[in-house]
């Protein structure tokens, strides 16, 4: 199954958005719009396209009602889901969803690609674990590219998953939580072995943790 989802926040009027597929929004507040799956996606094979734009001086937070979850297909395991953020001058987003969770046998790629123009602003939480109660297998991975103006802001890449950690599978990393957060002045900082919030050079920052476990 194919999802596409389109969101446009303008200053002054309710978001408009547009759905076709297992994926819809709603209002519920003049500047908040909470994702609601409305049938089981993804399944493996499925592709989720979502566009979110965010116009001058408007201002936009994207939140979910339940966590997504990723499972296999019949025919193969893995599902694809591309966001895309748009972020005008003067304009601020949030985007701060529930979790997505890989259930076991399924592999899950998400493509995240962000423009900012001059004076947007941007917080974009993500959270992901793989398996469910019980199971210690499936696999993410997670690319994200940010720009803002003609400067490249971020290019980031990680996997999680037993497959992506095949020197050290038992200990290797099934949860992961990144903030990218634009502007920022925050210096750098590090809680452990497993957290680091780390300066961009063209302002900004990205706070990474992993874990076994994701916690609230």
């Amino acid at each position: 199954m194919r999802t596409e989802l389109r969101i446009v926040a303008t200053a002054g009027a309710l978001p408009q958005m547009h759905a076709v597929g297992g994926l819809a929004a709603r209002h519920t507040a003049p500047d908040t719009v909470h994702l609601i799956g409305t049938a089981a996606t993804p399944l493996g094979g499925d592709v989720l396209d979502i566009s979110v734009t965010v116009g001058p001086g408007a201002r936009l937070y994207v939140r979910s009602v339940a966590a997504t979850i990723a499972l296999p297909g019949r025919e193969t395991p893995k599902s694809v889901a591309h966001w895309r953020f748009e972020v005008a001058a003067g304009g601020e987003l949030d985007v701060d969803p529930e979790p997505t969770v890989v259930a076991g046998g399924a592999r899950h790629d998400t493509l995240t690609t962000v423009r900012l123009a001059e004076g947007a602003r941007l917080r974009l939480r993500e959270r992901v674990q793989i398996g469910r109660a019980g199971e210690d297998h499936g696999w993410w991975s997670g690319e994200l590219q940010a720009d803002t103006g003609d400067l490249p802001l971020l290019r980031h890449r990680l996997e999680l998953g037993a497959d992506a950690h095949t020197d050290d599978a038992l200990s290797a990393p099934r949860a992961l939580e990144s903030i990218l957060t634009y502007p920022d002045d925050r210096p750098a900082d590090t809680a452990g072995l497993d957290a680091a919030l780390l300066p961009l050079a063209p302002g900004g920052t990205l706070f990474t943790r992993t874990a076994v476990r994701l916690t609230v």
